[in-house]
């Protein structure tokens, strides 16, 4: 999985709001984005309560206090951005949070509370974190909370998963040799089966490709945005011996550029044992791998002639399913949609398997309208539900 030239990370938390209620719908998200603009009057009539950002304040003005779902308006008194949660306060679970708030400035957080003890947290910029007064509920249900993750929670997913793509880039190493030797041997018949192994190795190893650098353009860059196209020196990598072995170039063009690739790979999975994924993105990577399947794959963006963006987005949710294989512990008390998104990411493998045919897969041109967009609901469904795990996942302060 490589992200296409002009993409940013996009991380679900960096959304002004986010509170830990369900979405009534199909999707069945925990994770519900709520940003109206300050003024905003009270939606379906819930009631609004103005509460102070500051540390020395934190939380005052929650004087009325009132189960149900409602409305807090979030005014940062302070002279520096900060960071608000609202909490239960014996567990110190997070039921909604609001991030950026800048001095002088109003935000939005909507809730639903019940039977329970809750203060406000502020995380101020620089500063260490305020715990305001604790408010008491009597009655009603509270919606859903989850406790925060820490840098230090994330710590042994992100070392399992980097143990993982090292025998992953095993793999990718033996198979690229082989299609460096066919192609080596002039038998492009046996380079064109040997091409599509050895990319989808490559593309299930999805989460890790920030910590790959400059490598992954070398192996795994399109043509896309490059001068000369598909003629460009800087076309290199899978997709240049892509382009060939489905073009009609001749085996002599192809050497140089497979014995490129081949040494490419090589010196990744030797520099790999230095390597350090950050293990704040671990989540977000969960995420971004099928977004960018979505964006890239199941539009045909990155197809050089062999028709196999539908194989390259089955390795993509493989790769998915090992990122959060790796997150589950922390996800199974956190998230109860977990059974729910497994589900789905089932229901995603069988669809793309029905489009593989031996070692062949149909073309993404060739499916009908239907089936298309069949496939692009059940992927834009499944990225809605990874947003949850990337926002659950992301690391927050303590102090």
């Amino acid at each position: 999985m490589r992200r296409t030239p002009g993409e940013g990370a996009r991380s679900p938390r960096g959304r002004a709001a986010v509170a830990l209620a369900p979405v009534l719908g199909a999707a069945g998200l925990l994770l519900l984005p709520y940003a109206p603009p300050p003024t905003a009057a009270a939606p379906g009539g819930l009631p609004h309560t103005t509460v102070e950002v500051s540390p020395g304040r934190c939380g005052r003005g929650w004087d009325r206090p009132a189960p149900g779902l409602q409305v807090f308006r979030l005014h940062n008194t302070s002279g520096a951005a900060a960071e608000v949660r609202l909490t239960e306060r014996g567990s110190g679970a997070v039921l909604g949070e609001t991030e950026g708030i800048g001095p002088g400035t109003t935000r939005t957080l909507t809730v639903r509370l019940g039977k329970g003890a809750y203060a406000f947290r502020c995380v101020p910029e620089d500063a260490d974190a305020v715990t305001g007064p604790t408010v008491r509920l009597e009655g009603g249900r509270a919606g859903p909370a989850a406790a925060p993750v820490t840098e230090h929670d994330l710590i042994p997913p992100a070392i399992a998963y980097q143990k993982w793509v090292a025998a992953g880039l095993d793999t990718v190493v033996r198979l690229t040799g082989r299609l460096r030797d066919a192609i080596d041997r002039g038998d492009l018949a046996a380079a064109r089966t040997a091409w599509l192994p050895a990319h989808l190795a490559y593309e299930r190893l999805g989460a890790a490709y920030d910590a790959f650098g400059d490598a992954d353009a070398r192996i795994n860059g399109t043509a896309a945005g490059l001068p000369g196209g598909v003629g460009d020196p800087s076309f290199t990598g899978f997709h240049r011996i892509e382009h060939g072995l489905w073009h009609g170039v001749p085996a002599a063009s192809l050497r140089a550029p497979a014995a490129a690739l081949a040494a490419d790979v090589a010196a990744l999975r030797t520099s790999w044992d230095q390597a350090r994924m950050d293990p704040a993105q671990l989540g977000l990577r969960a995420h971004e791998i099928l977004e960018n399947t979505v964006q890239s794959e199941l539009t045909g963006r990155t197809d050089h002639g062999s028709g196999s963006n539908l194989a390259t987005a089955r390795a993509n949710l493989d790769g998915t399913r090992a990122v959060l294989a790796r997150l589950r512990p922390l996800l199974t008390t956190r998230y109860p949609g977990l059974p729910a998104l497994d589900r789905r990411l089932e229901r995603a493998a069988a669809l793309l398997d029905g489009f593989r045919h031996g070692a062949r897969w149909t073309p993404l041109t060739r499916l009908s309208r239907a089936r298309r967009e069949r496939t692009d609901a059940v992927f834009g469904d499944l990225v809605e539900r990874l947003s949850s795990v990337a926002t659950l996942c992301a690391p927050r302060r303590t102090a």
